[in-house]
């Protein structure tokens, strides 16, 4: 049900109120004329429409004071509204309701009055010669039929000003200061924080601009790579007096798409704005506009089934060079609706925003600490800057550099000011960093505190503490990472690429699971059982285009994609289609992976390692004949006749897992009835086991062929 506006509320008291004054027993629709006369929306109404207000008051008044005087009662009560009055409301509130409309104004209650044409109330409007068509005409489309006194849009509640004049009076530079902000003043006001860095791009972005046609800067990159930053750091440098002279004059002006579609209700509202802003860009001298999320403008304002948006009519003035514009967008969005508009791209020049390494956003972090230890009344210490930005890049996977290692900074800061003033510190260290890392990024504390140095220090030993009687196997992995991490690595390959191969149960799963668990790092196992057929293989880097679930990415890709520091286990891949094989090539060579969106996963962080029984059937088999033949060798040649040659020359090491001795199955036993203790701990159960009754458990469950 709509509702009245404050004025016409205030009109309707106005005309029962004036009624009562008068004594008379009914308010009828003259009253409801004159109480209009007085309303803000009504009177401007009719005032487009040619009416002399002062003439037509002095008209009702006369006749309520003349022709109503059989209506004056003596009773003292409040007038009532007449069966008129009340249809003319309830028409206007039918009309608003099947119009869409939610308030019910003056100006609708005004033209609600002409429907009843033997009143004396439309008699006075027509004797003005003002018609329903030319009310209706002025509140749907501003069309007024005095010349002069057309609105751009149309007329509403108590928020039109008095005199529509006053709309048509267009200051110079209107448009830019209620479409637009101007990033130099932003800057002169300290608004915009430094840019750091970035020399390349900004070089770029200014001789771009210096050209004499298509002299538009387009800046691509992910989320989060500073793109926003480059455009507010060109302010400031033009402020700070740090551009060449032939930029020394610009200003930058930052298009608000939102201000310029908000309230814009009929066709060509949006178009007017927008060539209003453009114009005055045009004249601005050195005036230089910059659209965040650029690919917005493709489509804005365009109607069903038309061709004409905000895109389209940029076109003629970017061609030219009258316009300088400066865009940006995300390597998605640019795919998905620049690289569809060609006119338009080419208009641009594309300038690569890349993720900083880590060494540059610790400098960019370092330019920025001052503004938040001001804001936070804390100081950072340079260690914490640095861990905040190498944790922020290792555990931290859905965002970018510099921005997600800001945001742990920002955050830091904030956790401090939660804190009673007893137990605020005035400097904040790595240790405060870690806990607000471990906090974001949902993992243990101790995770995140642990070096890595330590950590491959004693990967061997710690691995050896969980996994038994395959020291060699486990010598020869850590050397391998090891080696790997000190850098004499290739460094687009992965950290390493294992081949494990044995019997069933000799530990092979567990050491893949150990090792994530000791360097801190998420363990992604697929079972190879589940990719026999060669259709699964489409699981691990998502189906096609076109095939049902393609906008669900990969499992394996997707995975990795989250969690670049990560070891990935393919348990027994001789079960694994051969198709998976040749995916893994380009894994183990190049460290790249592209899933079937063309997105390129990274897999230089991973280390990589496939399991396998092969061999492990021929070295289970008796000998024929006398004795008890060596088997050694034939597990190499099963692998062999598994694996490409392509396939193993990648690999970094098949680590061959033996068979378990007899003496270390008594500390295999211990290890498994600790774990079955830990299980039954909630039961209150507890076991106690002598070294005979271990010895006959390691006796019984001992069986060479299963591990």
């Amino acid at each position: 049900m709509p509702s009245f506006s404050r004025s016409l509320e205030e009109s309707l008291h106005r005309a029962i109120a004036g009624a009562s004054a008068r004594k008379h027993e009914y308010a009828t629709l003259e009253h409801l004329l004159l109480s209009l006369l007085e309303d803000q929306d009504a009177s401007a109404v009719m005032r487009a429409c040619g009416v002399d207000l002062d003439v037509i008051r002095q008209a009702v008044e006369n006749y309520i004071d003349n022709e109503l005087s059989s209506l004056i009662v003596e009773t003292g009560e409040d007038a009532k509204p007449t069966a008129g009055f009340q249809r003319v409301i309830q028409r206007a509130v039918i009309h608003v309701q099947s119009s869409g409309r939610e308030e019910v104004t003056g100006a609708n209650v005004l033209v609600a009055i002409f429907a009843e044409r033997e009143s004396h109330a439309a008699y006075f409007l027509q004797e003005q010669e003002m018609t329903r068509y030319d009310a209706v005409n002025y509140i749907s489309h501003g069309i007024a039929k005095v010349p002069g006194m057309s609105e751009s849009a149309p007329v509403r509640g108590a928020d039109e000003q008095q005199d529509p004049k006053a709309k048509s009076d267009k200051k110079s530079g209107d448009a830019l200061q209620a479409y637009c902000v101007n990033l130099n003043e932003k800057a002169k006001e300290g608004g915009i924080d430094p840019l750091i860095g970035r020399e390349s791009e900004v070089e770029r972005a200014m001789q771009i601009l210096c050209r004499r046609q298509k002299n538009n800067p387009l800046l691509v990159g992910d989320s989060g790579v500073g793109k926003t930053a480059i455009a507010e750091g060109l302010a400031r440098k033009i402020v700070d007096g740090e551009v060449p002279e032939v930029l020394a004059d610009a200003t930058i002006f930052s298009l608000d798409m939102g201000t310029l579609l908000a309230g814009t209700r009929y066709r060509g509202d949006f178009e007017e704005r927008i060539k209003a802003v453009m114009k005055e860009l045009e004249e601005y001298p050195g005036a230089i506009m910059f659209i965040d999320e650029i690919h917005t403008v493709i489509g804005a304002g365009a109607t069903s089934g038309g061709a004409m948006d905000a895109s389209n009519l940029l076109k003629p003035a970017l061609q030219t060079g009258a316009l300088k514009c400066i865009g940006s967008t995300t390597y998605k969005e640019f795919r998905q609706f620049f690289e569809k508009d060609r006119a338009l791209l080419r208009r641009f020049q594309k300038i690569d925003v890349n993720e900083p390494s880590v060494p540059d956003a610790v400098k960019i972090l370092t330019g920025l600490k001052p503004y938040f230890e001001e804001f936070h009344k804390v100081r950072y210490t340079n260690d914490a800057i640095k861990t905040a930005v190498e944790l922020a890049a290792k555990y931290i996977h859905d965002r970018k550099l510099p921005d997600k290692a800001i945001d742990v900074i920002d955050e830091v800061g904030a956790s401090q000011m939660l804190l009673p003033e007893t137990r605020r510190k005035k400097t904040v260290g790595v240790k405060e960093v870690e806990a607000v890392i471990a906090k974001m990024a949902r993992i243990p504390p101790k995770t995140v505190s642990k070096s890595d140095k330590v950590a491959l220090a004693d990967l061997d030993s710690d691995l050896k503490h969980v996994v038994f009687g395959q020291d060699q196997a486990i010598d020869a992995l850590a050397a391998s990472i090891k080696l790997a991490r000190a850098g004499l690595r290739e460094p687009d390959k992965p950290v390493g690429c294992y081949l494990f191969s044995g019997p069933t149960g000799v530990g092979k799963t567990e050491v893949a699971r150990q090792l994530s668990e000791i360097l801190g790092i998420e363990l992604l196992r697929f079972d190879m059982s589940e990719y026999m057929e060669r259709h699964t293989v489409s699981r691990l880097i998502g189906a096609p285009p076109g095939y049902v679930g393609f906008d669900q990415g990969g499992l394996l890709t997707d995975g990795v994609d989250q969690h670049p520091h990560s070891v990935v286990l393919l348990d027994e891949i001789e079960k694994a289609h051969p198709d998976l094989f040749n995916i893994l090539l380009q894994v183990m060579d190049h460290g790249k992976l592209t899933d079937n969106n063309g997105k390129k996963v990274d897999f230089r962080n991973v280390i990589l390692i496939m399991t396998t029984n092969a061999g492990a059937q021929e070295m289970s088999k008796q000998a024929i004949g006398f004795g008890r033949g060596s088997k050694e060798g034939e597990d190499e040649e099963a692998i062999k006749k598994l694996f490409s040659p392509e396939f193993r020359n990648r690999l970094d090491a098949v680590i061959p897992f033996g068979h378990l001795p007899p003496d270390v199955i008594s500390m295999v036993v211990e290890k498994f009835v600790l774990q079955l203790e830990n299980q039954l701990q909630d039961r209150k159960v507890s076991i106690e086991l002598s070294p005979e009754a271990n010895q006959w458990i390691a006796r019984r469950g001992y069986d060479e062929h299963y591990g």
